[in-house]
């Protein structure tokens, strides 16, 4: 016995961030803009006829009423009544690239996670000590941290917390952002240098003006020389660094 389907009015959003004031979408297949769907056996041309009970070309009878598919400030709100144009939105190629159906349990759940993310980074930024909010506020934010108050260095932690609460979590936890760290205040400290046009990394120590080692064509030198001193052959640099840091 074939299960009945309750139907309900759907609406429908453009992904994008601007929508246009209208939107019209492909609702039939062409020659130069094919339109189809593969049901897992073949490729079967879509079509969208108000009055037809299909939106399939090869279930359709020839008496057509064609009409648009247009999304108004963004959306598209189909009625029960309608069923067809449903069926025929979700088995268009660009629903999920394009367009998608509009969940509101969905979106209140993804909402919901993204408060909580929100509330614990908040909760943790709060706790952090002044010397992990330097890490982030050097690494993280590229935060000139000597010359910021702790009043500020604070703020702009939080803010990032409250921006970015994901990231600001993976990062309070990243090893490697402590690192970057305490390279770029090498750098600040003239401790390590760059030169030949920023690809080669010097120490600049009163006993060591050797080269330390070259930065790939595109990449971050903190990131790079952090990620040697991360390493099992950069541990003895990563102490003396360290070590010159502290005098």
């Amino acid at each position: 016995m074939k299960k009945s389907v309750t139907l309900t009015d759907k609406v429908y959003k453009l992904k994008r961030d601007v929508a246009p004031l209208s939107y019209v979408i492909a609702s039939r297949n062409k020659r130069k803009k094919p339109l189809y769907h593969f049901d897992g056996t073949q490729n079967r041309a879509l079509r969208y006829a108000k009055n037809q009970k299909s939106p399939f070309e090869d279930e359709q009878d020839g008496n057509l009423i064609m009409e648009p598919i247009v999304f108004e400030d963004g959306f598209l709100r189909v009625p029960k009544e309608n069923p067809v144009l449903q069926e025929f939105l979700s088995l268009h190629p660009d629903n999920g690239k394009k367009f998608i159906e509009v969940n509101k349990e969905q979106d209140a759940q993804e909402d919901l996670e993204t408060i909580n993310y929100e509330v614990d980074a908040l909760i943790a930024a709060k706790g952090l000590s002044i010397s992990i909010m330097e890490n982030l506020g050097r690494v993280m934010l590229g935060l000139k941290v000597d010359k910021l108050s702790s009043a500020e260095l604070k703020r702009d932690v939080l803010l990032y917390a409250k921006r970015s609460p994901r990231e600001f979590l993976e990062a309070i936890d990243d090893p490697m952002v402590k690192i970057q760290n305490m390279v770029v205040k090498c750098f600040e400290a003239s401790l390590l240098g760059m030169r030949n046009k920023g690809k080669d990394v010097y120490f600049n120590l009163k006993d060591n003006k050797s080269k330390l080692l070259t930065v790939p064509f595109g990449e971050d030198p903190v990131f790079i020389v952090a990620s040697y001193l991360n390493s099992e052959d950069g541990l003895e640099t990563y102490k003396l660094l360290d070590s010159r840091l502290s005098e």
